[in-house]
């Protein structure tokens, strides 16, 4: 009778250690699993940085250029070279407003947004080569 107990703790021992083992080889896989989604996660953001950094770049590329060209003396220049007739224009054509600039611009874009009635929208449409 002690012969046969000693057996069963032992294979209660083997099976605990065979189940210790799995868990353990569990836990190391889905370890290993883990940091290879966080590398790739990683290289995704720093291929898309580079790419916003690279984006970030063409428009201050593009900004510098517009503002070259939006100089008084280049645009006299080219309507000079391109003989476009153009005059600046006259001091009583400058009128100025009050307020801040944008404010007014989104509370004229916005006029008709918030109201109870309908802002009547007139829409027309000329198709070139047709003849009436």
């Amino acid at each position: 009778m002690n012969r046969s107990s000693s057996h069963a703790f032992v294979n209660q021992l083997l099976v605990y250690t065979l189940v210790m083992i799995c868990f353990s080889g569990t836990i190391g896989l889905g370890t290993v699993w883990m940091r290879h989604q966080i590398s790739l996660t990683a290289n995704a953001t720093k291929v898309l940085d580079a790419r916003i950094a690279e984006v970030e770049r063409q428009v201050s590329e593009t900004t510098t250029v517009i503002e070259a060209e939006q100089d008084p003396v280049v645009l006299q220049e080219r309507n000079t070279q391109w003989h476009l007739g153009l005059v600046s224009p006259a001091k009583e054509q400058f009128v100025d407003m009050p307020g801040d600039p944008v404010r007014r611009l989104a509370a004229k874009h916005n006029r008709g947004l918030f109201s109870d009635e309908a802002a009547p929208v007139a829409v027309s449409l000329r198709m070139a080569g047709l003849n009436p």
